[in-house]
């Protein structure tokens, strides 16, 4: 276990929880340079919990089934920055800090182990009470008429992991934006009121522009998780949320249109263009298939300023071709998914990105989704699966 984790605070946020960022030195201090050479990942590990304080529970000993495994697939792949989806958000970082000591600093599987020194966590609009029946059922109170779906406050939070500083005070969080504040949303015609609209937070979970050093220069970890664009009736309102959950992203790096954004401490405008960022992920949305809502995910890809590494796996090649279903029917080539969902309906999709700033250049970059005759095929699986239905997606990247 290392020692002196100090907990760093940043801005005051919703239920008087606050951003903070954990760290743990190493006995020689940051981690050694590396140059600009960089390993960038995103992965929805699904150590989401039913139950408030069911994480720490399952990850205050060593033996947890599904923490070994999802651990052993970072360590496999080691990435210098991580953004991890799905991992229940605990005030005071006690799940992130059991996840590091009892599972990725304890080599898995034969893996070696992994050590992240920083770590920023903070808390989300999943299960926090907004006081009115969004989903128009005639009740109020339950997950969906939360901020953001949630049986309980935090439930499907983020974590953002990395072996380089991260620079705390400098975080922005933008959990408390309101849907209605940005310019031409498209919140879904006459199913909010005004009363609703005035409190109505586009985030499902949260946004986070993270900085961290990396030699001499400073990377922008640009995290989110928006919502799926399901789990609705007609009128649409997940899918819409997710179009411009993503659309605040594509807004926050293109200086022309991000002037209407601000923070949760009341600065606006979005990322100079001169910054360097990483774009990481469940975008809840594919290129060509599934539910997503007039291109959604297109308004990152085509962004000028945005490149994608477009990763791939022979093993969703593979999944693809066995389960068939949907994914028969499917558009978008399958060495892109990211996910294995329902082979009936949506089928597997790419939903998973990690993309970056043309600050970049990209040396490599790939899915952990092994083919089943690979032994690591034990990590992904199939339904029920020893891991997640996603998969975990990385980029190796220069910065110039």
């Amino acid at each position: 276990m290392n020692l002196a984790r100090a907990a760093m605070i940043g801005a005051a946020a919703l239920l008087a929880l606050a951003p903070m960022a954990v760290t743990a030195p190493t006995a020689s201090g940051a981690p050694a340079d590396r140059g600009q050479d960089l390993r960038v990942a995103t992965y929805n590990l699904s150590l989401n919990r039913n139950a408030q304080g069911q994480l720490v529970s399952d990850l205050s000993s060593p033996g947890n089934a599904q923490a070994k495994a999802v651990a052993e697939v970072i360590q496999r792949t080691d990435p210098d920055i991580i953004l991890l989806n799905e991992f229940d958000y605990v005030e005071g970082g006690a799940a992130v800090d059991l996840f590091r000591d009892n599972y990725l600093e304890v080599g898995q599987g034969g893996a070696s182990p992994v050590e992240y020194p920083y770590a920023f966590v903070a808390p989300s609009n999943t299960g926090v009470p907004s006081g009115f029946d969004l989903n128009n059922d005639g009740t109020v109170g339950g997950g969906d008429d939360a901020f953001g779906f949630g049986l309980f406050p935090g439930q499907y939070g983020m974590v953002v992991l990395s072996k380089y500083p991260i620079q705390t005070d400098a975080v922005r969080t933008f959990q408390q934006f309101l849907w209605k504040d940005m310019p031409g949303n498209v919140i879904p015609d006459g199913w909010y009121s005004p009363e609703e609209l005035d409190i109505l937070r586009l985030s499902s979970k949260s946004h986070w522009d993270v900085p961290v050093t990396v030699g001499k220069r400073t990377v922008h970890v640009l995290a989110a998780h928006p919502t799926p664009p399901t789990f609705d009736g007609p009128e649409d309102r997940n899918g819409r949320r997710n179009h411009d959950e993503i659309r605040f992203w594509a807004d926050y790096v293109t200086p022309s249109r991000s002037g209407y954004v601000y923070d949760d401490e009341g600065a606006r405008g979005g990322l100079n263009p001169s910054e360097a960022f990483v774009i990481l992920g469940d975008y809840n949305a594919d290129p060509f298939d599934g539910d997503s809502y007039d291109g959604a995910i297109h308004q990152l890809l085509d962004n000028h300023r945005i490149a994608d590494p477009q990763a791939t796996s022979a093993g969703a090649v593979e999944a693809a071709r066995l389960q068939g279903g949907a994914n028969l029917t499917h558009r978008g080539d399958p060495r892109y998914d990211t996910a294995d969902f329902s082979d009936t309906a949506p089928g597997n999709l790419r939903v998973d990105y990690t993309l970056l700033s043309r600050h970049f250049t990209v040396t490599d970059a790939g899915v952990f989704w092994p083919v089943q005759a690979d032994p690591l095929f034990r990590l992904t699986g199939v339904f029920p699966f020893p891991t997640s239905d996603h998969r975990l997606v990385w980029a190796d990247v220069t910065l110039r």
